[in-house]
């Protein structure tokens, strides 16, 4: 099993572009599904999570073929409905998004059950909810779900009972070929979900108030083909701009889509971080103030996780991380999910001055001095904060389970190297 093996305490500087956003390129994947006309999708990241859900879309009949190693021309001229592979789709929590495009375009599916990071109970009653609304009919036996829509799926005012990214997603899909209008209230708008309806656009879709939290979609008879770019992949741009912090050092994002970070930098303000916005590259100046600023009358200051455009949970982490290295306290609150904190203890191990005061809480007081130790990555957002401290601290780390992390992030050790990092891959 490969690991890192990372010397820290290096300067990181120079430039960098982010890979294209993970979490958009799997619903679109899944949307190819919708039409029998030819797709090219461009800046597709390489890595496992995308080629696991290669894998189930060929499984389904779907034809795809590398244009180069970030584009591809994928074309489901035909679907066949089959037994997916039950390890396929437990190792990626998107394999949920095939239902809602493979009851528009074959009208059911059996689905084995999602898999993905183990963060906490992760619900797909919202999934169903939604799906059933707009005429599905789905029921649970022998370790499947089986989904139908035997009278085609119609169109529904969808009321979603939380702000779930891969439910809105799934809504969306069901809901573009469906007969009549669809309107899907308490929506997640993160730039991901956006990417899929501007493609679904492109495709012929009609889908309004994009951005929004009431997507308003009219349905239409059939889609076309057509060519996108996805975008970047913001989660791993401020993965940057962390192990710029946290080694003092300087760095310009290309092509980093500043716009879509403005709640992260009201929050990583509160953490001392600032940045330059040029274009739509990013500088991360040396000069860190790094320290926390406390809420009115000095009261420790409280950053919570919440829906965007909130300061998004896949986040957490890293900011955690950071506060490591800023003067002050402060408290974190992931309300979402019970064990999105459980890689704290690597910290703590690392020299970090943290308190877990529960599940979902931890109060971080800094600066602390990091010193490197052997880490397991037990998930792809702790994995990759865990390789930020490991950047950070004094001497050397080792970090295993990075299949992990590859799962989330292209070639994330030779990009950092690009910036002056030391790490190595090992294979073990």
């Amino acid at each position: 099993m490969p690991t890192f093996l990372i010397e820290g305490n290096h300067t990181l500087r120079g430039e960098v572009t982010p890979s294209g956003n993970k979490n958009a390129t799997l619903p679109l994947l899944t949307a190819c599904l919708l039409t029998d006309e030819p797709v090219v999708l461009h800046n597709i990241p390489n890595i496992g999570d995308v080629q696991t859900m290669r894998q189930l879309l060929e499984s389904l009949g779907v034809s795809i073929e590398n244009i180069n190693q970030n584009s591809w021309r994928v074309h489901a001229r035909q679907v066949r409905v089959t037994d997916l592979d039950p390890e396929l789709c437990r190792r990626i929590r998107a394999s949920i998004l095939l239902a809602g495009p493979m009851l528009g375009r074959s009208s059911g599916i059996d689905l084995p059950p999602p898999g993905g990071d183990v963060i906490g109970r992760r619900r797909v009653d919202t999934h169903f909810l939604a799906l059933k609304a707009l005429g599905a009919e789905i029921s649970y036996g022998e370790h499947e779900f089986h989904m139908h829509a035997p009278n085609g799926l119609r169109g529904a005012n969808v009321l979603l009972d939380e702000t779930s990214v891969t439910a809105t997603e799934n809504a969306i899909m069901a809901a573009v070929t469906a007969r009549g209008e669809t309107v899907i209230r308490n929506a997640a708008s993160e730039p991901h979900v956006q990417d899929l309806c501007h493609f679904l656009n492109i495709l012929g879709a009609r889908i309004e108030n994009i951005g929004s939290n009431t997507l308003h979609i009219e349905g239409v008879e059939r889609l076309n083909g057509g060519e996108y770019t996805i975008g970047p992949d913001y989660l791993e741009v401020v993965s940057y701009i962390g192990a710029a912090v946290v080694t003092g050092g300087e760095i310009r994002i290309r092509q980093a889509a500043p716009h879509h970070l403005d709640m992260v930098r009201l929050v990583f303000g509160r953490l001392g971080v600032d940045w330059d916005v040029e274009g739509e590259d990013i500088n991360i100046p040396a000069a860190q103030k790094l320290e926390i600023t406390p809420d009115v009358g000095g009261k420790i200051p409280q950053i919570n996780v919440m829906p965007w455009p909130a300061f998004p949970t896949d986040l957490m982490s890293i900011a955690i991380v950071i506060a490591t290295q800023s003067k002050g306290t402060v408290l974190f609150h992931d309300w979402m999910y019970e064990t999105r904190m459980f890689f704290i203890d690597k910290l703590i191990s690392m020299g970090a001055r943290i308190v877990l005061c529960d599940p979902h809480r931890s109060i971080v007081q800094g600066p602390s001095t990091l010193v490197g130790e052997t880490l397991e990555s037990p998930d792809i957002r702790a994995g990759l904060a865990l390789t930020l401290s490991a950047l950070a601290a004094k001497g050397t780390s080792r970090i295993g389970n990075i299949g992990q992390i590859d799962r989330g992030y292209e070639r994330i050790d030779e990009k950092l190297r690009g910036l002056g990092a030391h790490i190595q891959r090992l294979e073990e």
